[in-house]
């Protein structure tokens, strides 16, 4: 997936859509994200949500570590973040941390590490739900008027239309279709990618058309990077201690971790599709781009780290 976005971002610097094929591409994308959420909703088993749901003190630490602790790190730091990066990329580092977790890798490395599964799969998914709904009011609330971002009563109804109601869609479809998607998982990933790199060519695609690259040198690049790497390694340190502090299961505490530090990619581009201009997208989801592929490398780490450790009672969940 890392290729594919690297060959995209590269296709449309060099080929970007203009005109009437970005207009089709514009309505190709949204069709996409449609289709993605209903077969999100038709994989969701409502039986694993209820199974994890009764863990709410989990649940709850990971909810405040995605939907409070990131965005107050954001603020807090915002002076320091200024002095590496342009305003425009400190909102996509805003933008990033006011996302849901990831659902799909959260699950993955929670098993991987032998963590709580059900409990990740209730938690992720949760927080993924919940996104749809939190992530608009909290771009509304903590990003300037003036960055043009915002939960509008268009972008509102636009949510509504092209996540959620093909979500419900999808759930009340899972009954006569869900063994089928389930057998069919690698056609969910293929819609999955297939929108995130639909939505990533078309928004460089506008964004090189207005000189994005003669906005982001080399040196911001490199100063994006750092940022995000600093920003993933106090969350995952502060998640971490909170998980220890709180006294948490070994399997919870890698829960915990694997899901409160995460931000999702596949939500966050249709989500940034809707709420930010047309003219700043690019900018907005490239802080979101990195960030997406640097925790998937050190949760990887993390995950091997952890799945080492002796066999202990507790991991039996």
């Amino acid at each position: 997936m890392t290729l594919m976005l690297l060959a995209v971002v590269a296709a449309a610097s060099i080929f970007p859509a203009q005109g009437d094929v970005a207009a089709v591409l514009k309505i190709v994308t949204m069709v996409m994200i449609g289709v993605l959420f209903f077969l999100h909703g038709a994989k969701l088993s409502s039986a694993a949500i209820i199974a994890g749901a009764t863990h709410w003190r989990l649940h709850l630490l990971v909810l405040l570590c995605t939907f409070a602790l990131f965005p107050v790190l954001a603020l807090l730091f915002k002076p320091a973040i200024l002095l590496l990066l342009t305003p425009e990329l400190y909102l996509g580092i805003l933008f990033l941390c006011l996302l849901p977790s990831t659902v799909q890798s959260s699950i993955a490395f929670t098993a991987a590490a032998r963590g709580n599964v059900p409990a990740a799969v209730c938690s992720a998914s949760v927080s993924s739900l919940l996104g749809i709904v939190l992530t608009p009011l909290l771009v509304s609330v903590a990003m300037p008027a003036s960055s043009g971002a915002g939960a509008s009563l268009d972008s509102v109804l636009m949510i509504v239309y092209q996540l959620l109601l093909p979500f419900i869609a999808g759930q009340i479809a899972r009954r006569w279709i869900g063994g089928w998607v389930d057998r069919h998982k690698s056609l969910v990933r293929g819609v999955d990618q297939g929108s995130i790199l639909l939505v990533v060519f078309s928004a460089f695609s506008a964004a090189v058309v207005e000189g994005l690259w003669s906005r982001v040198p080399p040196a911001m690049l490199g100063n994006l990077i750092l940022v995000c790497i600093l920003l993933l390694a106090v969350v995952m340190l502060v998640v971490t201690w909170l998980a220890r502090r709180f006294g948490f299961s070994k399997p919870d505490e890698i829960t915990i971790v694997f899901c409160g530090s995460k931000k999702s990619l596949a939500t966050g581009i249709p989500l940034a599709h809707v709420l930010i201009p047309a003219a700043s997208i690019s900018m907005v989801v490239l802080p979101l781009m990195l960030f997406h592929q640097i925790q998937l490398i050190v949760c990887a780490v993390i995950a091997g780290r952890y799945a080492r450790r002796p066999v202990e009672p507790a991991d039996d969940v």
